[in-house]
């Protein structure tokens, strides 16, 4: 971070997600380690080559009103949801973000499509007057944002990006940037995805790039591992409160971590094949460094984009190695979509979340189903258990569809 520009803190967490909901649910999940990833429950996956996802367990009227829950389709529930338990944990009440002036920055890859995809088989059987009149209103991206502005009262900044799976940790990097330059006080930051429906799914399942490890889905998510076979689909989301640190410290708030650095970049090569030599998912970690004012020497810990397909592992390895020069070999790595799988725009949101409490509680996840480590994977990657160990910087990827590449720097917040 450049002298003289505004600290951005942490100070509340809103997590959905097939390990676990809320700080304390989520966190249990990953120290207990075990798969979430099942036989698909949500359609029939039958003819899929895939069958298998992580589904998040997401009661709506725990949160809102059976009107307000009828009104607004799964991809909306949870992003509401989610900002509201994040609110809740920052100790912020809504009339305070409102007077505030906080915004509202959201990443998912589809938005709405699942319930466009639903409600494109009633008007197929039933006609037009039978199509839901909140359709119009649910499909697109922005009716994250927008309904949580509407909730909230947040006349700052909004905007809903769709910049695949990176779109999470982008919405957070972009609301981090308005902190620090002074643009914004606070915001809402997250991701939010819910593609769990037929057509959706298998759109995925015909260009093979998910798991077809039916007989064992808890191991079908194993990043890293020689024998990985593709990503898993899941769904759910995670919203953060970023303050100005000096505002939150004035207020007495709970600071989870910093974030320090952000950048992004794209490959410019390929749809869904990363660029084989790394190179500009490297300059993104290299950019998000400098972005936070810190040699490479200060990274003890990188959480990895770690998709679990077969292309992509290997690839961000050696990006790590790119950056960080002989300093990766003294760096801790892993991911941890072996445990929640992959929720395409929002994981990297779920997993920026897990980074600030594995900063704040001195506690690195493991890579969950790391049975036998793939030769091409040549890190210190962290088996399943995790590792406890107090550490003070970490380095947060995400990779997407179409070469997009974000990073993240975070620094613990009780670092000297």
């Amino acid at each position: 971070m450049v002298t003289g520009q505004r600290r951005v803190a942490v100070t509340g967490l809103g997590p959905i997600t097939p390990i676990g909901n809320g700080v304390d649910g989520l966190w249990d999940g990953v120290r207990r380690g075990t798969s979430a990833v099942r036989g698909i429950s949500r359609f029939d996956p039958a003819g899929f080559s895939s069958r298998v996802a992580a589904e998040a367990d997401f009661e709506p009227l725990d949160f809102m009103t059976p009107k307000k829950a009828h009104r607004l389709d799964r991809f909306s529930q949870i992003a509401l949801a989610s900002a509201l338990m994040a609110l809740a944990d920052s100790g912020l009440r809504a009339s305070d973000a409102a007077s505030a002036g906080m915004g509202i920055y959201t990443g998912s890859a589809l938005g709405g499509i699942a319930f466009a995809e639903e409600q494109h088989a009633v008007f197929v059987e039933r006609g037009i007057r039978a199509v839901s009149p909140m359709l119009a209103l649910s499909v697109f991206g922005g009716a994250s944002s927008c309904n949580i502005a509407i909730e909230l009262g947040l006349t700052g900044p909004s905007v809903a990006n769709a910049n695949s799976c990176a779109s999470g940790t982008i919405a957070i990097g972009e609301a981090a940037r308005l902190i620090r330059d002074g643009r914004a006080a606070a915001m809402l930051a997250g991701g939010v995805e819910a593609p769990l429906a037929p057509l959706t799914f298998g759109a995925f399942d015909i260009i093979k790039v998910l798991s077809g490890r039916n007989d064992d889905p808890a191991t079908a998510s194993r990043p890293f591992d020689r024998d990985r076979d593709g990503f898993v689909m899941a769904e759910g989301g995670s919203t953060l409160v970023l303050e100005e640190w000096e505002r939150a410290a004035r207020r007495g708030a709970h600071i989870y971590a910093e974030v320090l650095g952000y950048a992004t970049t794209n490959d410019a090569h390929h749809m869904t094949a990363p660029r084989p030599d790394g190179a500009q998912a490297a300059r993104a970690i290299t950019d998000a460094l400098a972005d936070a004012n810190l040699p490479v020497e200060a990274v003890d810990y990188v959480n990895a984009h770690a998709s679990s397909t077969v292309l992509n592992d290997p690839v961000e390895c050696l990006a790590i190695r790119r950056a960080l020069g002989r300093h990766a070999d003294r760096v801790a790595v892993s991911g941890t979509k072996g445990l929640h799988a992959h929720a395409l725009g929002a994981t990297g949101a779920i997993e920026t979340t897990i980074c600030a409490l594995a900063l704040e509680r001195g506690h690195l996840p493991g890579a969950a189903n790391l049975f036998t480590r793939d030769p091409a994977c040549d890190l210190d990657i962290i088996p399943p258990g995790g590792r406890d160990v107090a550490i003070r910087y970490l380095v947060k990827n995400s990779f997407g569809f179409g070469g997009i590449n974000a990073c993240l720097v975070m620094g613990s917040a009780a670092r000297a």
